[in-house]
Protein backbone atom coordinates (compact mmCIF):
# COMPACT_ATOMS: atom_id res chain seq x y z
CA UNK A 1 0.00 0.00 0.00
CA UNK A 2 2.73 2.57 0.71
CA UNK A 3 4.34 1.34 -2.47
CA UNK A 4 0.98 2.43 -4.28
CA UNK A 5 1.39 5.96 -2.67
CA UNK A 6 4.59 6.28 -3.18
CA UNK A 7 4.33 5.06 -7.45
CA UNK A 8 1.03 7.33 -7.39
CA UNK A 9 3.12 10.83 -6.04
CA UNK A 10 5.84 10.32 -8.22
CA UNK A 11 3.52 10.49 -11.34
CA UNK A 12 2.09 13.42 -10.09
CA UNK A 13 5.11 15.47 -9.52
CA UNK A 14 6.35 14.54 -12.47
CA UNK A 15 4.91 17.19 -14.56
CA UNK A 16 6.71 18.76 -11.87
CA UNK A 17 10.08 17.73 -13.02
CA UNK A 18 13.28 19.54 -12.46
CA UNK A 19 14.86 17.42 -15.74
CA UNK A 20 15.10 20.55 -17.84
CA UNK A 21 17.74 22.99 -16.96
CA UNK A 22 16.09 26.09 -18.48
CA UNK A 23 13.03 25.25 -15.90
CA UNK A 24 15.39 25.00 -12.77
CA UNK A 25 17.03 28.88 -13.82
CA UNK A 26 13.68 29.96 -14.67
CA UNK A 27 12.07 28.80 -11.21
CA UNK A 28 15.26 30.07 -9.52
CA UNK A 29 15.12 33.54 -11.32
CA UNK A 30 11.06 33.36 -10.80
CA UNK A 31 11.35 33.08 -6.58
CA UNK A 32 14.05 35.67 -6.36
CA UNK A 33 11.90 37.87 -8.30
CA UNK A 34 8.63 37.27 -6.37
CA UNK A 35 10.99 37.45 -3.25
CA UNK A 36 12.05 40.78 -3.78
CA UNK A 37 10.50 42.70 -6.30
CA UNK A 38 7.03 41.44 -5.49
CA UNK A 39 7.20 43.16 -2.30
CA UNK A 40 8.46 46.68 -3.70
CA UNK A 41 7.52 47.05 -6.89
CA UNK A 42 4.27 45.62 -7.69
CA UNK A 43 3.56 47.02 -4.30
CA UNK A 44 4.37 50.29 -5.71
CA UNK A 45 2.81 49.51 -9.52
CA UNK A 46 -0.24 48.68 -7.60
CA UNK A 47 -0.47 51.62 -5.03
CA UNK A 48 0.43 54.58 -7.40
CA UNK A 49 -0.07 53.57 -11.23
CA UNK A 50 -3.11 51.33 -10.65
CA UNK A 51 -4.12 53.30 -7.58
CA UNK A 52 -5.76 50.52 -5.61
CA UNK A 53 -6.77 51.22 -1.77
CA UNK A 54 -3.07 50.81 0.29
CA UNK A 55 -4.79 47.72 2.45
CA UNK A 56 -4.94 45.71 -0.80
CA UNK A 57 -1.64 46.56 -2.15
CA UNK A 58 0.29 45.81 1.36
CA UNK A 59 -1.85 42.18 1.31
CA UNK A 60 -0.78 41.38 -2.28
CA UNK A 61 3.13 42.12 -1.62
CA UNK A 62 3.34 39.87 1.41
CA UNK A 63 1.45 37.13 -0.55
CA UNK A 64 4.32 37.28 -3.13
CA UNK A 65 6.70 37.51 -0.88
CA UNK A 66 5.26 34.17 0.96
CA UNK A 67 4.97 32.58 -2.21
CA UNK A 68 8.44 33.02 -3.18
CA UNK A 69 10.05 32.23 -0.12
CA UNK A 70 7.68 28.84 -0.71
CA UNK A 71 8.92 28.45 -4.12
CA UNK A 72 12.50 29.08 -2.82
CA UNK A 73 11.88 26.37 -0.18
CA UNK A 74 10.90 23.89 -2.61
CA UNK A 75 14.28 24.44 -4.86
CA UNK A 76 16.44 24.20 -1.81
CA UNK A 77 13.97 20.75 -0.42
CA UNK A 78 14.86 19.27 -4.31
CA UNK A 79 18.01 20.74 -4.16
CA UNK A 80 18.39 23.04 -7.16
CA UNK A 81 19.80 25.35 -5.39
CA UNK A 82 22.51 24.01 -3.10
Amino acid sequence: MAEEKQKGKGRALSRFALNSRFRKIFLVVLAAFLTFAGPTYIVYVLMHLLEINYAVSMVSGLVLFVAGLALMWYLIKNKVIS
